[in-house]
């Protein structure tokens, strides 16, 4: 691991552009660690241009550097290309899979089941966060942290531990938290931003989730849907979805949670979240997905009965 990190900062001094990516429908982590890459590279003098294949969901759009990140790929060659906590490169969309201009290629993710696909891949399952692989590059490097690029790492970890509620939330977690903080990030105005600052029409789109909660094993699933017309009555995109697995694991005795996301007539995005005794991952891998003990997901074709039915078949013979 070591060896690794001191590799890739090998490479960051040598070369001077630099194209960053993540995975579809970023959440905080994503998008944290990221532009967290994206303000230290810029701060050393490094040529950087970010891409995302979806949007950025209006609740990260606070973070430094946000209104930098591009919805294409300029046509031109770069040294070096970052894709972060992404598990499968087909996740970074296909504007990326076949973007041939990149001499190296340094894939940075702590997702258990994360492909190998990077010249350097730096892949560690014990680290909250993907920001956290970040910040340890960037410790390697002795460069020292600025506010902008604190803030970012700070909204990794705090979103991908769950407020520092989940299971991964460990000592180092913290550890680097409590740096971020002692920079000058402030936790309240983080936290606002996050919990505080939520569109009406996000509610509204709850509101019509909520009432498809099914419980199933004798209470330790349960699930919760978010269907295309739900979307249309609410105007709400899917991106306003996030958090919504958690009610379901919340409820007494649950340990793993369900959300069904309809992305087409007949396709689905399915997410699982585990309180920590069950390892989620293996659910997403038997159905061709991927993610980590207590965070993984999938995609199946059918409809929602017929999706029902493989997921809950999968869950109930696994628990």
């Amino acid at each position: 691991m070591t060896e690794t990190i001191q590799k890739i900062t090998e490479v960051i001094r040598s070369n001077s552009s630099f194209l960053l990516t993540s995975h579809e429908g970023p959440d905080g982590d994503a998008v944290g660690s990221t532009l967290a890459l994206a303000s230290f590279l810029r701060k050393i003098g490094k040529d950087v241009t970010v891409h995302f294949r979806d949007s950025v969901p209006d609740l990260y759009s606070f973070l430094p550097g946000c209104d930098s990140i591009q919805p294409h790929i300029p046509e031109r060659s770069f040294d070096v290309a970052f894709v972060l906590d992404i598990g499968e490169l087909r996740r970074a969309g296909n504007e990326f899979c076949s973007f041939k201009h990149i001499k190296t290629l340094i894939n940075l993710d702590h997702h258990l089941s994360c492909e190998n696909f990077g010249t350097y891949n730096l892949i560690d399952s014990t680290a909250a966060a993907t920001g956290v692989l970040v910040y340890r590059i960037a410790d390697a490097f002795d460069y020292e942290i600025d506010l902008e690029t604190a803030i970012c790492l700070y909204v990794a970890i705090i979103t991908d531990t769950g407020s520092f509620r989940y299971s991964n939330a460990n000592r180092e977690a913290f550890t680097i938290a409590g740096s971020m903080i002692e920079i000058g990030v402030n936790a309240w105005d983080v936290a606002e931003q996050l919990y505080e600052n939520q569109p009406q029409k996000r509610l509204e789109l709850l509101g019509l989730c909520l009432p498809t909660l099914e419980v199933i094993k004798n209470g330790l699933a349960a699930s919760v849907t978010v269907t295309l017309d739900m979307y249309a009555s609410t105007n709400a995109g899917s991106e306003l979805t996030d958090g919504f697995v958690n009610y379901p694991r919340s409820i007494r005795g649950v340990e793993v949670a369900i959300f069904f996301r309809q992305l087409e007539e007949r396709k689905f995005k399915i997410g699982f979240r585990s309180k920590g005794k069950v390892n989620v991952a293996a659910f997403s891998a038997a159905m061709g997905g991927g993610g980590h003990h207590n965070a993984a997901g999938c995609t199946l074709d059918g409809t929602l009965d017929e999706v029902k039915a493989v997921v809950y078949k999968i869950v109930e013979d696994s628990l």
